[in-house]
């Protein structure tokens, strides 16, 4: 593979900045734009040491700051590879990179050195997922999952699965291949059993996937209601600034107002919306048809209810308009504190006043559930969306494993295996296809 080498640190004004370089070229790449102020090459340097020199290009030094090396194969990328200190002005910074091209290094990818991990088998494609992860975090619990996956966590308790059906399967067609013969210490219900074993670790495993991706993307929610029931104010509450104009003027709100909040550590993709009533008022008509959109769209609904009068034709519309969806919705009865006159058919409802905030932490407990929080019960968390749809088509196959060992053929079980122990292979890497590896480090930042 080429040199490559990119700006690692973020575009812009800093103090310091950081250039890498990776590849058979890169101590060439370094030497010939970074001169040690000892007088020395920085190939007499130890690997990892940081060297204090001058960078340059064709018409001599322009800036002074640290190198590195860090020599195949005891490096990130598993190749020789050269880390660049320097100050961090716009011109330095891209006056360095120019000079690395001049020096002979190529510009690199989106994810290009992670990639390269990955390539030389100095990471697994999960643990490369961890690095995307700890640079997206925005939760605390993100970062740790993170952390915990890099660590390769989720590797072993994959391997472990497979391993387990890897022996199976050997089982299952020695059984074939010499039926006469005491070729396996397993019987058939021996090997159900450890097939279900299997089935029910990854049921563990994908059953944390909705508070990984609440945790991680968050969850799309909308703050719903007729005008003037507190959804404004109970929007400012959950961001904990002003950010919706709240009046005692009923159609305040005209359009979606939208913001990532956190509750704890769940992300929601909060999105405020206009009052829904009937209008003849082109703005608010436009801002009520945006509404139901987000309404239709969202994984949660928050339905704000005035609990201090009865319920009136655009409540009752409301509900309505929620029937099909009351799995998601939680039920807020607004302005507890004027005392409370109503009931909803919704399962989930907290009484609370925005304006005083009693009841807001009930509110957060109900989100909490909602993500699936209180089901956890490992700190191994699924947060990739691919290796969620990997677990969920090996314990399909299990399933179907199962099925063929109690009443069709060996070959067919053994056949059911092997699907299952390649769809778990995707997740580290083993069997992912080409375009697979791509989308993943398609994500990721140039320099990372």
């Amino acid at each position: 593979m080429s040199t490559v080498a990119a700006i690692s640190t973020p575009r812009g004004k800093g103090g310091v900045a950081l250039i890498r370089i990776s590849g058979e070229d890169a101590v060439s790449v370094c030497r010939k734009v970074f001169a040690p102020a000892s007088g020395k090459d920085i190939t007499e340097y130890p690997a990892g040491r940081a060297v204090h020199g001058y960078f340059r290009d064709k018409d001599g030094n322009f800036d002074d700051g640290l190198a590195y090396l860090f020599l195949s194969p005891r490096s990130f990328t598993g190749e020789d590879t050269a880390e660049l200190c320097c100050h961090g002005g716009t011109l330095v910074q891209e006056k360095l990179l120019r000079a690395c091209f001049w020096a002979g290094a190529t510009p690199a990818g989106a994810g290009e050195f992670t990639r390269r991990a990955y390539i030389n088998g100095k990471i697994t494609l999960s643990q490369a997922e961890a690095v995307g992860g700890l640079i997206d975090a925005h939760t605390e619990k993100h970062l740790e999952v993170s952390l915990r996956q890099l660590d390769g966590n989720i590797s072993k308790k994959i391997d472990e699965i497979c391993s387990s059906l890897i022996l199976t399967a050997a089982t299952v067609y020695a059984y074939i291949d010499y039926p006469d013969e005491d070729m396996t210490d397993m019987s058939v219900s021996e090997m159900a059993q450890r097939l279900t074993d299997a089935k029910n670790k990854l049921l563990s495993l994908a059953g944390t996937h909705k508070y990984g991706k609440a945790i991680s993307e968050g969850i799309p929610t909308v703050i719903a209601g007729k005008p003037n029931t507190g959804k404004s104010t109970l929007m400012n509450l959950l961001c904990g600034t002003d950010r919706a104009i709240v009046t005692d003027i009923a159609g305040t709100t005209r359009d979606v107002i939208t913001e990532q909040v956190k509750v704890d550590d769940i992300l929601l993709n909060l999105a405020d919306t206009a009052g829904i009533r009937e209008s003849d008022e082109t703005v608010e008509a436009a801002g009520i048809k945006r509404s139901i959109k987000e309404i239709e769209k969202a994984s949660l609904i928050i339905a704000v209810f005035d609990g201090s009068t009865p319920f009136t034709d655009e409540d009752e519309e409301l509900i309505t308009l929620l029937e099909d969806k009351k799995d998601r919705v939680i039920a807020v009865i607004n302005k507890s504190d004027k005392g409370c006159e109503v009931k909803t058919p919704f399962a989930e409802c907290v009484y609370m006043s925005a304006r005083t905030v009693d009841g807001f932490e009930a509110l957060k407990e109900k989100i909490r559930l909602f993500a699936g929080q209180a089901d956890i019960n490992t700190e191994d968390i699924i947060v990739s969306a691919r290796q969620y749809g990997a677990i969920e088509r090996a314990i399909e196959n299990i399933d179907d494993a199962l099925t063929a060992l109690n009443g069709f053929t060996q070959d067919i079980a053994g056949e059911c295996i092997e699907r299952a122990i390649s769809a778990l292979g995707e997740i580290d890497g083993r069997t992912a296809t080409q375009e697979i590896v791509n989308e993943i480090f398609s994500h990721f930042c140039v320099g990372k």
